[in-house]
């Protein structure tokens, strides 16, 4: 009985760390194209010295900021599945 349950959370946890890993790539995918976003508003905001354009520009940084936050949050609830993998790994080998 306690096999079939760390089998079971295992599989969970595989399912729910190939999700984070899908969804890992395409943050990746997004926060390059706001980058680059962000860069060319602030050469704008740089060359046109207009308030609308600084503001463009420092919205556009904020977003690429919180893309990164979000990253770093989804980076590490991989880290911690993985830690729960090993140990669940280790419960079913030994």
């Amino acid at each position: 009985m306690g096999s079939w349950l760390t089998e079971r959370r295992l599989t969970q946890v595989a399912t729910r760390l190939r999700a984070l890993r899908d969804e890992l790539s395409m943050i990746d995918e997004q926060l390059t194209h706001l980058a680059d976003d962000a860069d060319d508003l602030a050469l704008r905001a740089l060359v046109a010295e207009t308030p609308s354009a600084s503001f463009e520009s420092n919205d556009a940084r904020k977003h690429v900021d919180a893309m990164r936050r979000h990253r770093d949050h989804v980076v590490a609830e991989i880290s911690g599945l993985e830690a729960r993998q090993d140990d669940l790994l280790d419960r079913l080998g030994g």
